[in-house]
């Protein structure tokens, strides 16, 4: 299975994984300025990255 997982390199910590097959990637954009805005709006570096997993 393919996941697109949200990354903070500030904090070093994954912000969330999403499925391709339900979450493209203009759905993954769209929940990064909804939900996880606090971390764009202080200032750190949020990465949209693939991941498999099997």
């Amino acid at each position: 299975m393919e996941f697109n997982e949200v990354y903070c390199s500030n904090c070093k910590k994954v912000l969330g994984q999403y499925n391709v097959k339900f979450y493209n990637d203009e759905k993954v954009k769209e929940l990064l300025n909804t939900t996880h805005s606090s971390h764009v709006r202080n200032g750190h570096q949020v990465n949209i990255r693939k991941l498999v997993k099997d």
